[in-house]
């Protein structure tokens, strides 16, 4: 036992390790962290060098990486922004996610895919990746202009979009056939989650948290720790819920991270779990979750199936670009403008990949739809900065390059 917990813990060490310097390294290069760990357990793992094997540890490690990753991710949705969006981003939130989703599903279906893989499929092309967009967007020194916002906003609700729609994909899948009864007792199950946890975040974490505040100011002994360690129980009782209502527990993550972020805590409480959060999601668990993921990766798709690889890559970038272009037409924006955004809601990144993930251990896709969902996740958030970029060169020719407010660019990127 003691030989087993040893290599268990050299394991992580060294999984922790390469997705450390392969997420720096994509960092350098203006890349997210997540496609560095995992090119790291790509390169190490069993696809090539076989160095690093999974383990139960890892295992357990990453689909808690999951969950947490959820949390944080949920974290950086203000529910009051996303009321407040315009009907720009709104309108180019609903073309970038329908118009991918139904090519996405069209092209499972062609590909004679059963309804619940071809669902899958369709939702992998539909993700979107808010913190990539961010991250590139403050790079290119962008995050003052029109396109930025509205790109911001519309990855925003489309990220929202795609994760309420999972649920119902999960739900089905999780009925094994079209049974409307079956179906309907499944339905029935997710509403009554999204009724309980509203109730939850509306009305009772807010009274939790002034309670909390309350007896720290009173007798002292409630303090950062202690907040924070509420809201990982706060999250957990979510995710118990979302698996109550049948359900994957990362929506469960998703609903506790925005429910308290609105809760009203006091700042320098909030401050300390979301930072908490954010360190033990992408300091631990998330790069063992993306290191891990390298390891199904097949490099067979390449020689096997290179044709449908090829195929679903270029339905996946054009389906973005097409959905967010159309539904920006009908709006102030111009048409290069459109198209630029296109160009940046195409990174899907983190979204995808964990889609991918869930589909796969459900047994709903096999090993090599996976591995393409994961390329397709790594080329075309790695194009997004490229096509970003002579993007902007484009609208700035035209001078069509529409700042948002009278502050110096150069304020934008801090």
């Amino acid at each position: 036992m003691v030989e087993t917990v040893s290599i268990d813990i050299l394991s992580l060490l060294l999984v922790l390790t390469v997705a450390w310097i392969f997420g720096a390294i994509a960092e350098r290069f203006g890349y997210p962290t997540m496609m560095g760990e995992l090119f790291a357990g790509i390169a190490f793992g069993p696809a090539l060098l076989g160095i690093l094997q999974p383990s139960e540890l890892l295992s357990v490690l990453a689909e808690f990486g999951v969950f947490i990753l959820m949390v944080y991710v949920g974290m950086e949705v203000d529910l009051r922004e996303l009321f407040r969006l315009g009907t720009q981003s709104l309108l180019i939130a609903f073309g970038a996610f329908v118009i991918p989703f139904g090519m996405g599903f069209a092209a499972g279906i062609w590909l004679d895919l059963s309804i619940g893989a071809a669902l899958f499929l369709g939702l992998a092309m539909a993700a979107t990746s808010l913190a990539t967009k961010s991250r590139i967007l403050a790079d290119l020194e962008l995050l003052d202009t029109r396109i930025a916002n509205v790109l911001l906003g519309g990855a925003l609700a489309s990220d929202v979009g795609v994760l309420v729609v999972f649920a119902g994909v999960d739900s089905y899948v999780t009925a094994g056939a079209f049974d409307p009864a079956e179906l309907g007792i499944i339905i029935a199950q997710a509403i009554g989650f999204f009724a309980v946890t509203l109730v939850l975040g509306y009305r009772f974490l807010p009274v939790a948290w002034r309670t909390i505040e309350r007896q720290r100011e009173r007798y002292g002994f409630v303090d950062r720790t202690t907040a924070f360690t509420f809201a990982l129980l706060v999250s957990l009782l979510f995710a118990q819920l979302a698996t109550l209502a049948d359900l994957h527990m990362i929506i469960g993550g998703f609903m506790a991270g925005m429910f308290l972020r609105q809760s009203d805590v006091e700042p320098g409480l909030y401050e300390h779990m979301h930072t908490v959060i954010y360190d033990l999601a992408m300091g631990l668990f998330a790069p063992v979750f993306f290191v891990t993921v390298g390891f199904q990766i097949t490099f067979g798709v390449f020689s096997d199936s290179f044709v449908i690889l090829a195929g679903l890559v270029t339905v996946a970038f054009l389906g973005k670009i097409i959905g967010s272009w159309l539904f920006a037409l009908p709006t102030s924006l111009t048409s290069r403008e459109g198209l630029v955004v296109g160009f940046g809601m195409n990174g899907r990144g983190t979204v995808e990949i964990i889609i991918a993930q869930v589909a796969f251990e459900a047994g709903v896709i096999g090993q090599s739809l996976f591995s393409i969902l994961v390329f397709i996740a790594i080329f075309t958030t790695a194009l997004v900065p490229v096509t970003v970029t002579w993007g902007v060169r484009l609208l700035e020719s035209a001078d069509e390059l529409v700042y948002v407010d009278t502050t110096p660019q150069s304020s934008g990127s801090e």
